[in-house]
């Protein structure tokens, strides 16, 4: 088998990690100019950051059958099928690639086609991966969960309840979590946590999503620190 993987080095590195020593990778940053005959070449392509960037989707349209495995946390397989110029050949598969939830014990995928299901789990057999397939949705299940408590730790912390530390260790001893809501967002970033609240909430209209004002804050004060 042999794996094309594009995106930032912190996922690459990432799922590098979960890739047995035996199978080819070859890695392009997302800087990186490739055209559809090199794909051509690679049994599985993995795009880590598409939801970022999710015109790219027509780069892979002409690859007929072969399996492109890219990040849909932010937006879904079927609006990428949907905005997509031309005629969609590849097989397209959706997985959580956010920083911290790609070399985990359970992985998770979703399925544009529900057909293409076994091909899916061949797949990630080969590579030794143990898989759930969720519904094709938006922020997928484990990121709605987290950033759900997350977004309801900046809540509490706002209210002036508690502080960070007392909050992290209540939800650890707590639920058994192997870290606590800001420890996650420190491991996530906080502009993954705020951009995939912002698209489930325009996704679902839940008021559980509705992006806590001090999480809001804490976003544009590092994006505008990152200028």
């Amino acid at each position: 088998m042999r794996i094309f993987i594009t995106g930032t080095q912190d996922r690459a590195s990432e799922l590098m990690l979960k890739i047995p020593n035996t199978i080819e990778v070859d890695y392009f940053t997302p800087e990186e100019y490739f055209e559809l005959e090199q794909l051509e070449q690679y049994d599985v392509i993995f795009d880590l950051n598409l939801d970022d960037e999710p015109e790219k989707i027509e780069l892979y349209a002409g690859l007929e059958n072969k399996p492109v495995i890219v990040s849909v946390v932010k937006t879904q397989l079927s609006e990428l099928i949907f905005l997509c110029q031309e005629p969609f050949t590849a097989t397209l598969f959706g997985m959580n690639a956010l920083p911290g939830f790609i070399n985990r014990p359970l992985m998770e995928f979703t399925c544009f086609d529900s057909a293409d299901k076994n091909n899916l789990l061949s797949i990630c057999q080969n590579l030794n991966w143990e898989a759930t397939i969720v519904a094709d949705r938006v922020g997928m299940i484990t990121p709605r969960i987290i950033f759900m408590i997350i977004n309801e730790a900046f809540y509490t912390l706002q209210e002036g309840t508690a502080n960070e530390a007392d909050i992290d260790e209540s939800m650890k001893l707590g639920t058994n979590y192997p870290f606590g809501p800001f420890e996650w967002t420190q491991k996530v970033g906080i502009n993954e946590v705020y951009e995939t609240l912002e698209a489930i909430y325009e996704d679902t209209h839940d008021e559980r999503y509705k992006v806590c004002p001090l999480l809001k804050t804490r976003y544009l004060k590092e994006a505008i620190s990152s200028f």
